[in-house]
């Protein structure tokens, strides 16, 4: 295994390039199809080129990637020196941006994944980034460090770093070189509060490397007890509110365990996001009413299941809220949890990058 400067992985990279690229977004378009492995416009992909890399753009689907044109093309030279002189352009990386991709609309431009300069910083070639739910199930845990060490310490050519929370961006990108100090080889990183990263050579080389770990972290979920279909479409008429599209989503509200850990404070930035900063909990005798001022994103309905807001086109929500369910279910609200602080949590509501990523949501919802 090697980790090349990008000055000397210039002439390798680009003789196998375009196959390693084509690899890339198949095992893209896997990963973003599977929701225990990514969710929605979740995670990211990246692959060095010489001096510049794909990347996946902002607001994008993996599930997408060999469906239409989701990497985009960056400078690296320039983009890492901003990085180090801690220049803001290094944030959103658009003034680094080489080319847009083929294919696109009329009029539709791209921009870098807000992990950017997380991909820049890691010295491997293929840089894959999931929102596994498995390993969501352990980040989020105060106990996360020593659980880690004793499943992935026996995995022969792993080599990771336990990343503490940062907001995703460059802050985050620090924290990884932080972490890189003690393992300078790490090619798998466990982030706080947040997924997994998982690098190599060759794009092969990275998905043997992420299936060994997810299959390390996994979790046995709790079972949970069916839906009360019927009940909750009643409760959804004329409310504004809705079912969710995946059925795996009710187990938030169908069992008590799942129900305790999800709706205390978010775990994870995606859940801040997509679902907002408190899941609501319908009491009884009480109505649903989308359009109040103070209306949640994601509705427990005890022992029935769940409602969301918002449209049916609203895929982004629907994802996000199974994943929520996917997650607790791997957990006890006896578990000690590590949740996001108030201050974390406006740094990721109040962040330009995540709110153009938003709008580009919001735009494919209502497309």
């Amino acid at each position: 295994m090697s980790i090349l400067p990008f000055t000397e992985a210039h002439d390798i990279v680009r003789e196998t390039e375009p196959d390693q690229l084509a690899a890339l977004m198949s095992l893209s378009a896997r990963l973003g199809a599977n929701p225990l492995r990514t969710q929605g416009a979740g995670g990211n992909t990246s692959i060095k080129d010489g001096d510049s890399m794909w990347i996946k753009a902002s607001g994008t689907w993996l599930a997408q990637a060999q469906d239409r044109p989701i990497m985009i093309r960056v400078a690296l030279p320039p983009l890492l020196a901003a990085y180090h002189r801690r220049e803001p352009e290094a944030e959103t990386a658009k003034a680094f941006i080489l080319s847009q991709p083929d294919g696109l609309p009329s009029g539709v431009t791209l921009r870098p994944s807000i992990e950017t300069a997380v991909h820049a910083v890691i010295p491997y070639r293929v840089v894959v980034h999931i929102h596994c739910v498995e390993t969501i199930a352990h980040a989020v845990r105060k106990d996360a460090r020593e659980r880690l060490k004793a499943l992935l310490d026996p995995l022969a050519g792993v080599a990771w770093a336990f990343v503490d929370y940062h907001r995703p961006g460059v802050p985050l990108a620090r924290a990884i070189e932080t972490a890189q100090s003690a393992v300078p080889d790490a090619n798998v990183h466990i982030l706080a509060n947040h997924g997994l990263i998982v690098s190599g050579d060759t794009v092969a080389e990275v998905e043997t490397r992420l299936n060994m770990v997810c299959a390390a972290l996994a979790i046995t979920p709790r079972p949970s007890p069916q839906a009360d279909l019927a009940r909750l479409e009643e409760l959804a008429a004329a409310s504004g509110y809705r079912l969710p599209s995946d059925p795996h989503a009710h187990a938030t509200g169908t069992d008590p365990k799942t129900q305790a850990v999800a709706q205390g404070a978010p775990m994870y930035p995606d859940q801040v996001i997509f679902l907002g900063d408190r899941i609501g909990v319908l009491q009884a005798g009480q109505s649903l009413d989308a359009q109040a001022a103070d209306a949640p994103m994601l509705v427990i309905v005890p022992g029935c299941g769940v409602l969301v807001r918002g449209a049916a086109s609203d895929a982004g929500t629907d994802v996000m809220a199974r994943c929520l369910a996917d997650v607790a279910r791997r957990l006890d609200i006896s578990d000690p949890l590590r949740r996001l602080t108030a201050d974390e949590i406006y740094a990721l509501t109040h962040w330009e990058a995540e709110t153009y990523r938003q709008s580009l949501h919001k735009a494919a919802t209502h497309a």
